[in-house]
């Protein structure tokens, strides 16, 4: 059982930080020098799927004021569409936030070698990788709220910086670096898709308040509320930050830029603010693991609850968290980062396809919640109300689907052969819950 209504430990200001910590990782920092071979197209992406984010966003805020459920997008897809899709949906989110747990710790570990260069080696950083990983582990251990506590610490530190670089930069930009619409040489919709994954990569985690719903205070109001809010604040933060940076480093320099919102604040500010902006990474950083980490737990947790995952997820420790699962999950993140160690070519090549994988595993649940309010609320009212798609539904499906196309082909394959790997699962934990006579009825 969960901890008691009373004990209910995430508010307005810890839930819109898990929003904003989860989408503002990694992905914020890295993604102007991802995007730069784009030109001004970027920033129209940008802007395009950011619409397209807060259509999801305001589709997830109905389904939470429908139906407040642990899990989020497993427990809305079970209840809009069955057992089995709400099966392979919580498997397919819950792979989706393991494998990202890598990708965010190894920008991590990067900007402390970055800081230390005397760590520089392979073995340095994946020491460095796996310890920051399991040290945030250790931090939701001790519970919700600790983990909610952390998340407010270094979400509204990190913003401090951020925030500056996104608004004061605005007065420092040279506009001859917009002279280029799109400078890549691509089709318009090709370069439009291969922006997809770069900029989804960056706005997954807009589900975040979703998922820890039986630890939220007043939960109809505040995860509707701390969703829209959330996306907004990291949304603007994206569009004006990449707006800066590409304004401030030339297209050349940025394409190979390791750290572009540094570069852009010691163009402004000098070194002090290039040290700022690295600090604000390492708490941008730990502040995503943090807030992943809370989900992978809560996730199959709610599903073992319904019997559809091993029992062993569905355990809480005497703090009320789901410890064993997220120990097996970080234990899967930890086989992900030491395949990475141990590969030839070293990270980059893996780090791709694991952004390629997180973000097409995530997608899919999004695609199923965009189009599942109607039937959840067909479902709440016993029947009485007509199920009717909305425009926004229309348009967040589509932004999942452009997303998903845009992924390519080898994120796409690695995908769908791991959520067909979840049927013998499946099957096992319905013959160990089967009942004779169900089938028939």
């Amino acid at each position: 059982m969960s901890a008691p209504s009373s004990g209910k430990s995430l508010g307005l200001a810890a839930c819109t930080a898990i929003v904003v910590g989860n989408m503002v990782g990694s992905g914020f920092y890295l993604s102007p020098a991802a995007v730069a071979p784009y030109g001004n197209l970027a920033i129209v992406i940008w802007i395009v799927m950011g619409a397209g984010a807060i259509c999801l966003g305001l589709t997830f805020a109905r389904l939470a004021k429908l139906s407040p459920a642990v899990g989020g997008p497993y427990a809305y897809t079970r209840l809009a569409y069955g057992d089995f899709p709400g099966f392979l949906i919580a498997w397919g989110y819950w792979i989706s936030i393991w494998a990202s747990l890598p990708v965010i710790a190894v920008a991590f570990a990067g900007v402390v070698i970055d800081f230390f260069p005397f760590l520089r080696g392979r073995g340095t950083a994946t020491l460095l990788t796996l310890s920051v990983i399991w040290l945030v582990v250790l931090v939701n251990l001790r519970g919700v709220h600790a983990a909610g506590l952390f998340s407010e610490i270094t979400t509204y530190a990190k913003m401090i910086p951020f925030g500056a670089v996104a608004l004061l930069g605005l007065f420092y930009i040279d506009f001859s670096h917009f002279a280029d619409f799109n400078p890549s040489g691509q089709p318009l919709l090709q370069a439009s898709a291969a922006l997809a994954p770069l900029t989804m990569f960056a706005y997954l985690g807009l589900e975040s308040a979703t998922v820890p719903a039986g630890d939220v205070r007043d939960a109809e109001r505040t995860i509707p509320r701390s969703t829209v809010l959330g996306i907004a604040i990291a949304v603007t933060l994206y569009v004006l930050g990449t707006i800066v940076v590409m304004g401030l480093v030339p297209r050349e320099e940025l394409v190979h830029s390791v750290a572009p919102f540094s570069e852009a604040a010691r163009r402004m500010w000098g070194p002090a603010g290039e040290l700022a902006i690295s600090l604000a990474v390492v708490l941008s950083s730990i502040g995503a693991l943090n807030g992943w980490t809370l989900l992978m737990g809560q996730v199959p947790m709610a599903a073992a609850r319904d019997g559809l995952f091993p029992p062993l997820f569905s355990r809480l420790s005497a703090r009320h968290v789901p410890a064993t699962g997220i120990v097996v999950s970080a234990t899967l993140a930890t086989i992900l980062v030491l395949v990475q160690a141990a590969g030839s070519e070293g990270f980059s090549s893996i780090y791709r396809l694991f952004v390629g994988l997180s973000t097409m595993t995530a997608v899919i649940p999004y695609a199923f919640c965009a189009l599942a309010s109607s039937l959840v609320s067909a479902r709440v009212s016993g029947g009485t109300l007509i199920p009717r798609v909305t425009l926004i539904e229309l348009v967040g499906f589509t932004f999942a689907i452009f997303t998903l196309y845009g992924c390519g082909a080898e994120p796409v394959l690695y995908g769908l052969v791991l959520l067909l790997l979840s049927i013998p699962v499946y099957i096992w934990q319905r013959r160990r819950s089967f009942v004779p006579g169900d089938f028939g009825q």
